[in-house]
């Protein structure tokens, strides 16, 4: 059943900015909408997916979304939220970045034959033609200087200085909103918060040019609890690219979420209705050791960007990361498996004739790896019955024997619940 749009994104805290007369418009009847996707990568991150969500509870509502591929834009550059020039693409990359992106927006929208199917457009489409003279003739002549320099993309960069590409970018991304108001009928564009300047300039184009209604909503942008940037990692971007971020580091990033972002994630990420959410939250409350809520998050989310059994592997691998396992779980994974689930874990290599038939658990900890200070220390924590090889605990005579690699050539060494290391014979 078609829901209210506004309302939707209202309860789930995904409204920052609305153009007055926009719910009223939107109930009035089907609609067309749009948000742009700068095709900059080959794959979009976990900070899209605010925006992604959007067109999904766009189309749930009966609406027909529209994702425009700034094929002509990713050769400008948006200043928005840019504190400085970016680098500019070919046509051969941008191409291939568009195709990767649509696959990625087909695993969310339906691009399917109904009549509130998804399309994806592609900016370059009507720009390759266009002439500059025909563009500050037809564009430029309508939007004044003054007005452009009022925005806050612009106003933030007048110091440091910005290139007239860049300055221009406004124009072209109102051209845009012009051109699928007139040929596609969108009369609202959607996106982030530091769009509302772009998105406006696109509103008042259609109001000058045609005097067709516009309209324009704006998500606001996700900021984590602890101050730092949402969808960053110490390894950086969390991709959806599973080749770029595997499932297993995906599922972990929304696993260690706080209690306070994952109260707001499982609203924005998620299509759980209120009655769910509670259901979840108070269950979470009362057991929150248990992270229920976080896993919740990763389940749904890591399901739908990478599917039902890319979830599975995800489990296993936490299961093997910080669950009770054995040696023969281990054994069990494929060479890619294991090094996902142990991405980012320290590695140390020896070589073949310096392990010979076997080496002491004392030198793999110490002398032959550096894995710990000393041998003093690895002997302390291994009476301490602290250490583990292939998740299960040794003594301080073992020897780590051919028979322990696994596929042949590696071990897992482990000191407590937390640190791993990875001992590779080549």
């Amino acid at each position: 059943m078609p829901t209210n749009f506004i309302a939707e994104l209202t309860w789930r805290g995904m409204v920052h900015d609305i153009m007055p007369g926009t719910e009223e418009a939107l109930n009035k009847k089907v609609s067309c909408g749009y948000i742009g996707f700068d095709p900059t990568a080959d794959s979009l991150h976990v900070g899209h997916l605010v925006q992604i969500m959007t067109l999904v509870h766009f189309q749930r509502a009966g609406h027909k979304p529209f994702a425009l591929v700034g094929g002509a834009t990713g050769m400008v550059g948006d200043p928005s939220g840019k504190s400085k020039e970016r680098n500019l693409l070919d046509a051969e990359t941008l191409n291939h970045n568009v195709a990767c992106v649509k696959g990625q927006l087909e695993k969310f929208l339906d691009f399917s034959s109904a009549e509130n199917s998804a399309e994806m457009v592609n900016n370059y489409d009507w720009f390759k033609d266009m002439s500059f003279l025909d563009f500050i003739r037809d564009v430029g002549k309508h939007i004044s200087v003054n007005y452009m320099l009022s925005k806050d993309s612009v106003k933030s960069r007048l110091e440091t200085g910005m290139s007239f590409t860049e300055f221009s970018y406004q124009l072209v991304q109102g051209y845009d909103y012009y051109h699928l108001n007139k040929y596609k009928n969108c009369i609202v564009q959607l996106g982030g918060s530091d769009q509302w300047g772009n998105i406006v300039t696109g509103t008042e184009l259609i109001r000058r040019k045609s005097g067709n209604e516009a309209y324009a909503v704006t998500t606001p942008l996700i900021k984590k609890a602890d101050g730092t940037k949402f969808g960053k990692t110490e390894g950086g971007s969390v991709w959806l690219d599973p080749e770029k971020t595997s499932p297993y580091a995906f599922y972990q990033f929304w696993l260690n979420s706080s209690d306070e972002d994952s109260a707001n994630y499982i609203r924005i990420f998620t299509l759980k209705s209120k009655e769910e959410i509670a259901s979840i939250e108070v269950e979470h409350n009362e057991m929150p050791h248990l992270r229920i809520l976080q896993k919740a998050i990763a389940e749904d989310i890591t399901k739908r960007v990478h599917g039902e059994k890319a979830l599975v592997v995800a489990l296993a691998a936490s299961a093997i990361l910080f669950g009770k396992s054995t040696a023969e779980d281990l054994k069990a994974l494929s060479e890619k498996d294991f090094f996902t689930i142990f991405e980012g874990v320290q590695q140390e290599h020896i070589s073949s004739a310096i392990f010979g038939d076997g080496i002491s658990i004392v030198e793999a900890l110490s002398a032959k790896t550096g894995f710990l200070a000393s041998n003093g220390e690895a002997r302390r924590e291994l009476k301490a019955n602290a250490i583990s090889v292939n998740k299960e605990k040794i003594g301080e005579d073992f020897i780590i024997q051919k028979e322990h690699l696994i596929n042949g050539k590696y071990v897992l060494l482990g000191k407590g619940k937390k640190h791993n290391y990875i001992l590779v014979v080549d």
